[in-house]
């Protein structure tokens, strides 16, 4: 466990979109993102997210009676974490990670790589 948390940056519409979950939810993967600054991962609401290499890009899950709610993040980067886009899931088909979901995690990752040069 690190000493001190690693700072908390938010891609695109992240931070919007997550202040725009409810507070119940905002409060357990608000948890999962400290945990991850903190250089560890919440044991039931944190899972490497597939499709990437590595276990870089993580999810943070959380339902509650209005819905499922996601925070995807990385911890790639040794100066920060990185959190990449956060949305409630609408769709009913699954666990899966909608495509369109997908797509802007993709694209904000390729950018911050791209920022970072490596």
């Amino acid at each position: 466990m690190a000493d001190l948390p690693k700072p908390l940056r938010w891609r695109g519409s992240s931070k919007a979109d997550f202040m725009a979950f409810p507070a119940d939810v905002q409060k357990e993967m608000g948890y999962a993102l400290y945990l991850a600054q903190m250089g560890e991962r919440h044991a039931a609401a944190a899972k490497t997210l597939s499709g990437f290499h590595g276990a870089t890009v993580i999810e943070a899950r959380q339902s509650d009676v209005r819905g499922t709610y996601r925070a995807i993040y990385t911890v790639r980067f040794a100066d920060a974490i990185y959190v990449l886009h956060a949305f409630q899931k609408k769709s009913k088909q699954g666990i899966r990670t909608p495509k369109t979901e997908m797509n802007v995690v993709m694209k904000r990752l390729k950018e911050l790589v791209m920022e970072k040069g490596s």
